[in-house]
């Protein structure tokens, strides 16, 4: 899945809620796409917005649809746009999580050497935690070198939850992508 992650202009426009399996999810969208999905209550969960509630907006509507679609098992990928404000490194970061496999994982150092700057595990980690997109953009498939589950914004037992069904549904073998 390629994309551009784009700083935010415009701020938010509309947002709506899901009830996934795991959660209320909020998404919030700027007038250029998605900017955010969050859990409710998570870790950098954003503050209320201006923006008036539209479940009925197009592009929200896609977002909630595909969500729901991700939950039953019968979408993989995400396919709208994303508007998500971040750093140029935390875009390069969250580009190369786009990229890893549903039910696969891989470490922190592996997306520290995918961005070109291998000894910057930490600020990784740090853009990694920052990712406003849960579950579109996969943060929770990054673990620790060892293959220990580590954080997520979203809570271990919603990155465990995530992880097994991946696995489950989308018949990968779990392994660490390379």
């Amino acid at each position: 899945m390629s994309f551009a992650i784009d700083f935010v202009r415009g701020g938010c426009s509309a947002q709506a809620r899901h009830a996934s399996p795991l959660g209320s999810i909020l998404l919030a969208r700027t007038p250029r796409g998605l900017a955010g999905a969050w859990f409710e209550g998570q870790k950098h969960h954003p503050p209320t917005f201006d923006a008036p509630t539209n479940p009925d907006d197009p592009l929200l509507r896609t977002a909630i649809q595909q969500l729901a679609e991700y939950f039953a098992g019968s979408r993989s990928r995400f396919d709208v746009a994303l508007d998500a404000a971040g750093t140029p490194f935390q875009r390069a970061v969250w580009a190369v999580l786009a990229d890893v496999e549903p039910g696969r994982t891989c470490s922190y150092a592996e997306v520290a050497r995918r961005v070109g700057r291998p000894s910057a595990v930490r600020a990784v980690a740090a853009a990694i935690g920052r990712n406003p997109l849960s579950i579109i953009v996969p943060c929770h498939r990054v673990v620790g070198s060892d293959g220990a589950l580590t954080g997520y914004a979203g809570g271990i037992d919603r990155k465990t939850a995530l992880l097994a069904l991946e696995r489950q549904r989308f018949g990968e073998d779990g392994g660490r992508a390379s």
